[in-house]
């Protein structure tokens, strides 16, 4: 792409409003940031788009959102017209300009005489989700950059069955995107005239209330402590009012909300980088915790599907879980009380990503229960909940990954920091009736089934030269791995790329039963493991470290000389 050339396109196209050319011209004489603009295209694919808020083919402004809504609209008239009469849900978070591109999203459908039905005000993700299979869409849209920084925004697709878009969807809609030569090619509509042909429908509370309704059907237990004191932060985005309606009435009396980041702010003031699985973004729970005297911090993302936790120790300090820990933590609530009830079902599953931990594995073996794993990506752990639920073979009880996604149930197919805050409340309040913390579970899990141990690094590598060196490291590493770390060896590796896992002792290869994708993962003779690939929405590099100790002293050892191995290895390639 001859990035100058589409840049003075912009500029010279009366498609493009006043407002927009002016930001253009204002970068006239910084060519890095033109080329950075107009290098590429945001590339649609099963994460749907995300990038920075700016004018340009590379960055997130209601004309991306327009061309590439028509593109799916092209997709959905190829399915016919009760496709095109289901039509599609659309929510939105709380960022800069999410109510314009969805409203932009719906007009493009509705042009296209697809009926378009677009929440009220803001929303989580999840319910977006549970809305889809609710009204029976043939798809839906969310407008949200999940945990990124409040420069960004972006746009995922769902399908009937309420889960993210996979490959086969995927691929489709991108070709009918990429067939789109002109923005001027992109169907026009009002607001006015698409109501009035009933091609708009606005929803809200109606589905609220139902959604709410099936989440407090998933609760476990009422002989549960509910004066425990809980300190709930939404950090700024659509979390509040779900969270707290479903806690208040499940009968929680001691929620006490951060008042700073309680109400919507697309700026994040009071946190930055609004991802609560960083300990940072718990400043402001941790500071009103202690004057509380809250037994537990628990905070969602901006869209609010994802969650995070700090529990209080026996010294009055707050202690921050992963999302390998609270995953088993949820996972040992959840079988633990379904087995009490004599709920568990013979073929009950659990499904969790090849880079998520394997404590919540060996719990789920206690019980009986079988795990499954499938690439990152909730699309991925709720397509094999789709499989499941087409074959009758196992019942899905809970799926989760290491990046505090959670979700219970099968009425949402996605993570849901709705449903997991609820169950994670629950849990405290009943091991509170044990006299037990979170914390002493998990401590008690630990010295019963080991001591698992992790870590997560990301290299961040950003713009046109991270990305290729991004691209030139996991080259490298695929074949230059180190085959000795510590006193380990490498006994098995998995090369998702082109699908094979080879066995080192045996020297033999074999077909892997994960779909392909960019990822490296080595297992090593000590029950560690490790995994590397390139994240598909962000600028980095991800190294997902795991170890098992005897001790905890042992587990974080080999995570330290895994560590100096590994990102020594990748720092040496430029």
């Amino acid at each position: 792409m001859d990035y100058i050339k589409v840049y003075q396109q912009w500029l010279n196209n009366d498609y493009f409003d006043e407002a927009t050319k002016e930001e253009l011209r204002g970068i006239r004489n910084n060519k890095k940031e033109i080329e950075d603009r107009f290098y590429k295209s945001l590339e649609f694919g099963t994460a749907g788009l995300r990038g920075k808020i700016a004018a340009g083919t590379n960055r997130m402004n209601k004309y991306i959102i327009a061309k590439v809504t028509q593109g799916l609209s092209n997709f959905i008239v190829t399915q016919g017209q009760e496709a095109m009469k289901r039509g599609v849900a659309i929510a939105y978070d709380c960022r800069h300009y999410s109510d314009e591109f969805a409203k932009t999203a719906a007009l493009v459908l509705a042009a296209n005489k697809i009926k378009a039905y677009l929440f009220e005000s803001l929303r989580p993700t999840p319910e977006l989700s549970f809305t889809v299979r609710r009204l029976n869409t043939i798809s839906g849209i969310v407008i949200t950059a999940s945990h990124n920084p409040k420069e960004y925004n972006g746009y995922k697709v769902y399908w009937e069955d309420g889960a993210q878009i996979l490959s086969y969807i995927a691929d489709p809609i991108t070709e009918n995107i990429n067939n789109i030569e002109s923005f001027n090619d992109i169907k026009k509509i009002s607001e006015k005239e698409a109501k009035e042909k009933g091609l708009l429908k606005v929803i809200g509370r109606e589905i609220d209330r139902e959604y709410i309704e099936k989440v407090k059907s998933l609760s476990l237990r009422d002989n549960i402590d509910k004066d425990i004191k809980i300190v709930y932060t939404p950090l700024n985005g659509t979390g509040n009012i779900p969270v707290r309606t479903v806690l208040k009435e499940r009968g929680f009396t001691n929620i006490i909300v951060v008042p700073e980041q309680e109400n919507p702010d697309p700026d994040f003031t009071t946190v930055g980088y609004p991802n609560p699985e960083d300990v940072k973004a718990f400043k402001y729970a941790e500071n009103l915790g202690k004057s509380v005297g809250a037994e537990i911090l628990i905070a969602t993302d901006p869209d609010c599907d994802r969650l995070a936790i700090m529990v209080k120790d026996k010294n009055g300090e707050y202690v921050a879980f992963n999302g390998n820990q609270t995953g088993a933590i949820l996972i040992k609530y959840i079988l633990e009380s379904k087995d009490d009830k004599g709920q568990l079902p013979s073929n009950g599953a659990i499904i969790k990503s090849i880079v998520t931990g394997d404590l919540g594995k060996a719990i789920a073996e206690k019980y009986g229960v079988k795990t499954f794993e499938t690439l990152t990506g909730f699309k991925n752990i709720c397509g094999k909940e789709n499989e499941f639920e087409k074959t009758g073979e196992y019942k899905f009880i809970f799926g989760y990954e290491e990046s505090i996604g959670y979700v219970a149930g099968d009425f949402v197919r996605d993570k849901d920091a709705v449903i997991s805050s609820m169950l994670l409340c629950e849990a405290a309040a009943y091991y509170k009736t044990l006299e037990k913390s979170l914390l002493d579970v998990l401590n008690e899990t630990y010295e019963e089934l080991g001591y698992y141990r992790e870590k997560l690094i990301s290299l961040v590598l950003e713009g046109v030269e991270g990305q290729q060196r991004i691209g030139r490291m996991m080259d490298v590493y695929r074949s230059e791995f180190p085959n000795k770390i510590g006193d380990s060896n490498v006994i098995k590796y998995i090369d998702l790329q082109i699908g094979k896992e080879f066995d080192l002792i045996l020297g033999k290869e074999s077909k892997s039963e994960i779909p392909k994708s960019n990822v490296l993962k080595f297992i090593l003779d000590d029950e560690s493991w490790y995994a590397v690939r390139p994240s598909g929405t962000e600028p980095k590099i991800k190294i997902y470290m795991y170890s098992k100790g005897d001790t905890l002293e042992a587990g974080e050892n080999k995570l330290k000389i895994m560590e100096q191995a590994i990102i020594g290895k990748l720092n040496s390639v430029k």
